[in-house]
């Protein structure tokens, strides 16, 4: 008997994604301030794309395992993807905080890896949530409604350490010493991320498996059976997840290189400062996180507006997206003409209507490809099209384009970042499927 989803309102669709604020939390801190604390301790910048490789590394076997797994979970009490929820937040948590507390490059290395782990574990699962709980007409409101809750997130983690500072927490220590104004930040945003997957776990209720006999039959297969089945998905996923590979891999290129490099560069292009021990090093620090939000700020408004339209009127997703991404790619390239700080501001607009639909239209054509019973493991190998990525971009990809293509200058890394969303965009014409391009 095929299961009757009924439309959820926005506040139900709201509550069932809120966890994902404190996901960002996690992931706005890491992204913005990580290369900040590998630059302190030491780390030279052609050095910090490596200080990032086992982050996605561990991405590459915790999401499609943890897809795997929540797809074959199921408990009256706690549900199916929820009991993931609870695992990842308690060690996000404990990760998060501790992190700023590293006193040499290894410690700090790890703790991203412990760290992006972690995450993982709880962010897969609220991707397959959506396609869980919503029926195919709310699928593009569902991850719009996520995007929304993400840019929240990203905006206001990422002027933590700035707002730290305007509070009166000094930013500035010891040379190789984290400022107390990056640890509060990180302390905060733990106990957000703990405190916002729990709000999610506790107001939302999961459909349990159509067949519940034939579910319990099938769930206990060993992990042999179990990965054979993961790599058989692999082999065997849909053409449209492939050509949204394509996609992915580009957008994901881009985004991981303004990770690595947006400090670095920024400081050291618009801020003109490169002792990171310095004052004037930090003061800039703390604004490319203020302008980082921006493009967090940007992508809540932008899902605020595609939220409403899709609630309403059907959408071209594959053009939505292509679009999207273009603007981000030219957002990143005028970062390298900036004359005047205030103007990021403006580069980091167009960055962030790229974000929005990274974290909305390929989930939402994805679920419209894939066996309903299968999107965690499916929602799970496709996440790899995002860590993939940034293990060529950490192996030495980023170092080798933007020094071959534009020159050693640092500031490249920006232009580089720019080529490669502008690609992203227009790889989406390979998508022919209506089905899952509107809406």
């Amino acid at each position: 008997m095929t299961l009757i989803k009924k439309e959820l309102s926005f506040w139900q669709i709201w509550n069932m994604s809120f966890g994902f604020l404190g996901i960002q939390f996690g992931f706005a801190l890491q992204g913005g301030f990580m290369s900040r604390i590998f630059q302190t301790l030491g780390a030279d910048k052609d050095t910090i794309p490596f200080l990032w490789i086992a982050a996605p590394l561990t991405g590459l076997l915790v999401q499609p395992i943890v897809g795997y797994l929540s797809d074959h979970t199921w408990s009256p009490r706690f549900g199916r993807r929820k009991p993931f929820f609870f695992i990842g937040a308690v060690l996000s948590t404990i990760a998060l905080f501790l992190a700023p507390y590293s006193s040499a490059l290894w410690m700090a290395a790890g703790a991203l890896w412990i760290l992006d782990a972690s995450i993982n574990i709880s962010m897969e699962p609220f991707r397959a949530l959506v396609a869980d709980k919503l029926p195919y007409s709310q699928r593009s409101y569902g991850f719009v409604v996520q995007t929304l809750i993400i840019g929240i997130g990203t905006w206001v983690a990422s002027n933590l350490p700035w707002i730290m500072t305007k509070i009166g927490v000094p930013n500035t220590a010891a040379p190789g010493v984290i400022p107390d104004s990056v640890k509060y930040a990180f302390a905060v945003g733990a106990l957000v991320l703990f405190c916002s997957i729990l709000y999610t776990i506790l107001t939302t209720d999961e459909y349990p498996p159509e067949d519940l006999d034939k579910f319990k039959s099938e769930k206990n297969k060993g992990f042999l059976q179990g990965s054979k089945e993961i790599f058989s998905n692999i082999s065997g996923m849909p053409k449209v997840m492939k050509q949204l590979g394509v996609v992915q891999f580009f957008s994901w290129f881009a985004f991981f290189t303004m990770w690595s490099f947006a400090t670095p560069a920024i400081t050291e292009h618009v801020f003109r400062v490169t002792d990171t021990s310095s004052a004037a090093y930090n003061n800039a620090a703390d604004n490319v996180g203020n302008y980082l939000g921006t493009y967090g700020l940007v992508s809540m408004i932008y899902a605020l507006i595609l939220a409403f339209f899709t609630s309403k009127y059907k959408i071209n997703r594959k053009l939505l997206h292509l679009f999207s991404l273009v603007a981000g790619g030219f957002g990143f390239i005028s970062i390298y003409f900036i004359s005047e700080p205030w103007m990021l501001h403006l580069s980091f607009t167009l960055v962030g209507i790229a974000w929005a639909s990274i974290l909305s239209m390929p989930y939402a054509m994805l679920s419209s490809s894939v066996d309903p019973k299968k999107m965690g493991v499916f929602m799970g190998i496709f996440n790899m099209f995002i860590v993939i990525p940034q293990i060529v971009a950490a192996l030495g990809g980023v170092n080798f384009l933007y020094k071959a293509i534009f020159g050693e200058d640092v500031i490249n890394t920006m232009l580089l970042a720019g080529l490669l969303l502008i690609l992203a965009g227009l790889s989406n014409l390979m998508i022919k499927d209506k089905s899952v391009t509107h809406d």
